[in-house]
C-alpha cells in the first residue's frame, strides 16, 4: 500500500525554492535543535543531488530540455548562486562537489538562444567579490576555483575581473605555498588571459607596465611549477595574433630578454623549451632596440655555441627550423650606434 502513496517529485521550480529555504539551516541556529537542523541539511543535500539529476540525467533517464530551462531560469531569478556561495563553506565536501557540477551545467544552459547565466552576471558582477576570496580558505579554495572557472566562460565576468584589483590578488595566489591554491589560481589566470581574445588584448595594452612587472616575478619564482606555468602562458599570450602590439612591446625590452636568457638555462627541460619559443621572438624582431642588438652581438659566440648544443629527446622539424633561424639572425646581426661611422668599426659596446 505504501507504493500507492509515493511522494510526487518536486518540479524544477519547487526544487529551487526548497533549496533556497533550506540553505539557511547550514549554519547553527539557536532557535532550533541541532538534530532538526541536521535533518534539514540532509534534506538539502538530497535536493542538491536531485537538481544534478535534472541537469545531467541518470541511469534511468536523460535530462529534459524543458525541465532544465525552467530550473535554470528560476535558479538565477531567485539569486540562488549568491546564497550558495555564502553557504558553501558550511556544507560537506560531497555537497560542495555536487554544487560545482550543478553550477558548471547551469553556466552552459541556453534558454531561447541566450545564456541565462551571462544575463545574470551583467546585473550581478558584485557576486564575484564574494566568490574570489574563497581562495583564502584552503578547505574551500578548490570548490570556489571550479565555480569561478566556469563563470569566466562569460565575457562579462572575465572583463570585470581583469579590470578589478582581483588581478593583483591572483598574482599573489600563484605564489601561495599551498600547491592546490597556487595551481588552481594559475589555471584561472590562464583562462582569464586566453579565453576572450579582444578583451584580453585591450586589458594588456591598457595595463602593460604594472602587469609585466608582476608577471616577470612569476617567471623568476623559486618554484619551478610557477615558472613553468608562467613561461607557457607567456608564449600563448605573445604568439596570439590578438596581442601583436603587446608582443612587439615585450620583445623590445632588454630586461625581458635577460629573464628569457636565464630561463633558457633552467634546470627543467620543459621550461627551457617554452622559454625558447618566447626568446626566438627577440632576434626575429625587425625593429630591435640598440641595447638588445648590442647584447646579442656581445654574446654572439656564447649564444651560437649554446644553441648548437640546445636539443631535446623529442623535437620536431619546426623546432629545428626555428633554432636555425634564431642562430642565423644572431650570426648576421650588425651592431648599430650613432657614434661610429660604419658598422664594421662598431662592436656595440665600446663606443
Amino acid at each position: 500500500m505504501m507504493g500507492l502513496f509515493k511522494q510526487k517529485p518536486l518540479t524544477p521550480v519547487e526544487l529551487v525554492h526548497h533549496i533556497r529555504d533550506l540553505l539557511t539551516f547550514t549554519c547553527p541556529n539557536p532557535d532550533i535543535t541541532e538534530a532538526k537542523r541536521q535533518d534539514k541539511v540532509r534534506e538539502l543535500t538530497r535536493l542538491i543531488h536531485e537538481v544534478k539529476i535534472v541537469l545531467y540525467g541518470d541511469d534511468m533517464s536523460e535530462p529534459h530540455e524543458d525541465a532544465c530551462a525552467k530550473l535554470t531560469q528560476e535558479f538565477f531569478k531567485e539569486d540562488i548562486l549568491r546564497l550558495l556561495i555564502t553557504h558553501l563553506p558550511h556544507l560537506d565536501p560531497g555537497s560542495r562537489q555536487d554544487i560545482t557540477h550543478v553550477l558548471a551545467n547551469l553556466q552552459r544552459q541556453r534558454v531561447h538562444g541566450h545564456y541565462v547565466a551571462a544575463e545574470y552576471f551583467e546585473q550581478n558582477t558584485d557576486i564575484l567579490d564574494l566568490l574570489i576570496p574563497g581562495y583564502d580558505d584552503p578547505e574551500t579554495a578548490i570548490s570556489f576555483g571550479a565555480i569561478l572557472r566556469d563563470c569566466i566562460r562569460h565575457q562579462v565576468v572575465a572583463k570585470y575581473i581583469l579590470e578589478s584589483d582581483h588581478m593583483k590578488t591572483f598574482f599573489s595566489y600563484q605564489h601561495d605555498p599551498n600547491f592546490d591554491i597556487s595551481s588552481d589560481a594559475a589555471a584561472i589566470f590562464k583562462e582569464l588571459l586566453t579565453r576572450h581574445k579582444s578583451t584580453v588584448a585591450e586589458y594588456l595594452n591598457n595595463n602593460y607596465d604594472w602587469f609585466f612587472v608582476e608577471y616577470n616575478k612569476l617567471l623568476e619564482s623559486s618554484n619551478y611549477i610557477t615558472r613553468r606555468n608562467a613561461i607557457k602562458l607567456l608564449g600563448a599570450m605573445l604568439l596570439d595574433r590578438s596581442n601583436t602590439t603587446v608582443m612587439a612591446r615585450y620583445v623590445s625590452s632588454l630586461e625581458n630578454m635577460r629573464i628569457l636568457m636565464n630561463l633558457l638555462r633552467d634546470s627543467n627541460k620543459c621550461i627551457q623549451l617554452e622559454a625558447f619559443h618566447v626568446f626566438k621572438l627577440f632576434p626575429a624582431n625587425q625593429n630591435k632596440p640598440q641595447d638588445i642588438v648590442n647584447v646579442l652581438v656581445a654574446n654572439r659566440s656564447k649564444l651560437l655555441r649554446f644553441f648548437s648544443e640546445f636539443t631535446f629527446d623529442k623535437v620536431d622539424e619546426q623546432f629545428e627550423a626555428d633554432k636555425a633561424q634564431v642562430m642565423n639572425e644572431i650570426e648576421n646581426l650588425v651592431p648599430k650606434c650613432e657614434t661610429c661611422e660604419s658598422p664594421k668599426e662598431c662592436d656595440g659596446l665600446n663606443c
